[in-house]
């Protein structure tokens, strides 16, 4: 079972997750787009044994306090394997159109399509779900799909950035449509849906 917290950061009013698994004490952030010490406040108010940063995609708004957060807790950096140039190119992640200096990093774990591994007790499934960028994805965890800027309430990512493909978009969005049962999706930006009312309300994937 896991805990999560909701921290709205950086200039794009970005959502980064704090993930508790309440076995282990284990913890992940997705996405840190800045950094916060509102949120290291709580990482060590919860124990401080950050395992894992799980980034969604590349955005200069959802890696901004990667470098941060690996430099006080040293946790291991997970992304899709077809990110992690993208992560590296100002040009490509945003960073440059906004004048921004992101901290490089190292990436520890090169994700692909349905990798999984555990917080603690608790699995951590990987999907890509290309179409916002090319090395876009989401974390299944529990009960909970961590969307990025994929999926949100009634919505989708836009699909007009460098590495985008709006067919990518339809087809990852038609995958996650097809996951079996229901689940509380935690997007990127703006307020949390669930699988089931995205099924039947939002028109992108009707």
């Amino acid at each position: 079972m896991i805990n999560v917290r909701n921290f709205v950061l950086g200039d794009i009013y970005t959502n980064t997750y704090l993930i508790k698994d309440e076995a282990s004490g284990e913890l992940a952030v997705v996405d840190p787009a800045a950094s916060s010490d509102f949120l290291v406040e709580a990482i060590k108010e919860w124990g401080g044994d950050l395992k894992y940063i799980l980034l969604t995609h590349g955005h200069f708004d959802h890696i901004g306090g990667v470098a941060f957060l690996k430099d006080l807790f040293n946790p291991l950096v997970c992304v899709s394997k077809n990110e992690v140039e993208f992560i590296k190119t100002p040009s490509l992640n945003g960073s440059a159109w906004h004048n921004m200096h992101i901290d490089s990093f190292q990436i520890d774990k090169a994700l692909i399509d349905e990798d999984e591994f555990y917080l603690g007790d608790t699995k951590i499934k990987f999907i890509t779900t290309p179409g916002h960028t090319a090395g876009s994805g989401c974390y299944i965890i529990d009960d909970c799909i961590f969307s990025g800027d994929t999926l949100f309430c009634q919505s989708i990512g836009r699909t007009d950035f460098p590495t985008s493909n709006p067919n990518d978009m339809m087809r990852s969005l038609k995958k996650l449509a097809e996951i079996d049962g229901d689940y509380t999706v935690l997007p990127g930006h703006d307020i949390s849906t669930t699988l089931s009312a995205e099924r039947k309300y939002n028109p992108y994937m009707r």
